[in-house]
């Protein structure tokens, strides 16, 4: 896989003042990367390097955590010698990562026991209906405010230590289990030889074990899924001024402290500076992800949405959010590319959506795993509806961009009832928010304002900011907020006689994707 190694501004004669930078280490579902930023929020450098999606059958995703590392120092290393950094220089490291993917190490030797089973893999549908059978999703989905799916880890983590049995009883005593943050963290700070094994609140809270009230791993949710707590990592903060450990295994961070863990889509809230409740940022990548802050209250979803934890900063309160996560929104787009040759690249389907004013009737509901987020319909597949031979191909590009737009309007619907609060602008990410197109149909399903920051790396800049935080290289979220300037804001053209007719066109398209699959086969 390739990695490339980019820098962005040179930093000050004589590798900059001591301590006046910051590294964010962003290890994500196809991709690692580490960037660094100064005092101003301006990044310096970053390096990037993807690793292997590992596929064994249809609908196991599967990740290998050796390679995961590997890539990890190896980007730390190109991103410091591209900014002419050392370590001294970095007044503290922040780490973010993709959030439910699981695995389980041996602590003697570092070994992992398998890959890591991804957030995507959806092996445990038996498991998660088996929880339904047996009444317990009532307690799972009021105690860890996440309803039973596969897309979380605590069924993850149960099928490997079923599939690992042998290998666990052969490291009794040594095994530990956790999301990719905990691995990181661990490997950063030792491994083997003293590594630190915890996880921060946000991640814990995509787990199905953690109790979202006491922010504790839950006894009972621990007996559901039959699951031994010596395995699991110490829940801590999302921030610490001390550190949550201190990087020993890399040469160019050694001494540097990790300041900051946070799941990625929390630290894309951070990055957009959603830090007051009612603020809201959607994240498009491979899918979607919409985080509303709901400050210090735990709202409990009626509306088919996760109840999370947003941050903690070290002696604060904790805040939390609402999500709703969305399966297929930007992969759609591959698919057209990739399956359906609609498309040589990727951004030719804004140019290919913009030759028609709309899709003239037709829907595409692209549920190719089922839906999430509000639906959580494992039986839906993948619809279009409403062609007629008038159709061509740039209608059906058309289509997959609205597709992209109306999926996010479900979720902030879902937001508004939950909450209570109307949303007043949509704080957008990702890389599919620079096709403008796509940008202006959602302004224009939403009825809001749509407005995206100069940095697209939100993630990792929202990692840094908290990392900064915690040591005082920025005082506040204040003096954070008045970094981030230079917005390009998308403005509602529709009335609301042309949304209210496309959104019921939308409904009626998601209704004949429901009920395709029987549950016998709602993993394939």
């Amino acid at each position: 896989m390739g990695t490339q190694a980019i820098p962005a501004a040179a930093p000050s004669p004589g590798g900059g003042r001591p301590g006046r930078y910051v590294g964010a280490l962003d290890q994500g579902t196809t991709s690692t990367r580490f960037m660094v930023f100064d005092s101003a929020g301006r990044e310096v450098a970053r390096a990037q390097a993807e690793h292997a999606q590992v596929l064994p059958r249809p609908g196991w995703v599967e990740h290998r955590p050796e390679e995961i590392w590997e890539r990890t120092r190896e980007v730390i290393a190109r991103a410091m010698a591209a900014a002419g950094l050392r370590a001294g220089d970095l007044a503290a490291v922040g780490l973010t990562n993709q959030r439910e993917t699981t695995l389980l190490w041996d602590r003697r030797t570092g070994r992992p026991l398998g890959n890591a089973l991804v957030w995507q893999d959806t092996r445990t549908q038996p498991l998660i209906d088996d929880i339904g059978r047996r009444g317990l999703a009532d307690l799972v989905r009021r105690r860890s405010g996440l309803p039973p799916a596969t897309y979380f880890s605590a069924g993850k983590l149960r099928w490997l230590l079923d599939a690992h049995a042998d290998e666990v009883r052969a490291a009794a005593g040594n095994v530990l289990a956790g999301t990719v943050d905990s691995w990181l963290l661990w490997q950063l700070t030792g491994g083997p030889d003293g590594g630190v094994h915890v996880t921060d609140v946000t991640n814990a809270s995509r787990t199905m074990l953690m109790d979202i009230d006491t922010l504790e791993w839950d006894p009972q949710l621990l007996d559901v899924f039959a699951i031994d707590r010596a395995l699991l990592p110490r829940i801590v903060d999302s921030t610490d001024p001390a550190g949550h450990g201190t990087v020993r295994t890399v040469p160019e961070l050694a001494g540097v402290p990790v300041t900051a863990v946070l799941g990625d889509q929390q630290a894309a809230m951070v990055g957009q500076t959603c830090f007051a409740p009612g603020e809201a940022k959607n994240t498009y990548g491979t899918g979607n992800f919409l985080l509303l802050n709901t400050g210090k209250e735990a709202v409990r979803s009626g509306a088919g949405l996760l109840t999370t934890v947003c941050y903690r900063f070290a002696g604060e309160d904790p805040v939390y959010a609402l999500e709703g996560s969305i399966a297929v929104t930007g992969s759609a787009v591959q698919w057209l590319r990739d399956r359906m040759r609609l498309i040589d690249e990727a951004a030719q389907i804004e140019e290919l959506a913009a030759a028609v004013e709309d899709s003239a009737g037709a829907y595409f509901v692209p549920a190719f795993s089922g839906l999430f987020a509000p639906y959580w319909r494992p039986d839906a597949r993948g619809t279009i509806v409403g062609l007629a031979h008038f159709h061509g191909r740039e209608h059906l590009a058309r289509a997959t961009l609205d597709s992209i737009c109306h999926q996010s309007a479900d979720v902030a619907a879902a937001m508004e009832a939950d909450s209570g609060v109307r949303l007043e602008v949509l704080r957008v990410d990702g890389g599919v928010t620079a096709n403008e197109l796509c940008m202006q149909i959602q302004a224009d399903v939403l009825g809001v304002p749509v407005q995206r920051p100069p940095v697209a790396e939100t993630t990792a800049l929202g990692a840094a900011y908290a990392a900064g935080l915690a040591v005082g290289l920025w005082p506040d979220t204040d003096a954070v907020r008045a970094l981030a300037d230079g917005h390009r804001t998308w403005h509602p053209g529709w009335d609301s006689g042309t949304r209210a007719r496309a959104r019921e066109g939308w409904r009626r398209a998601v209704s004949r994707s429901l009920g395709w699959i029987g549950e016998e086969t709602a993993t394939a």
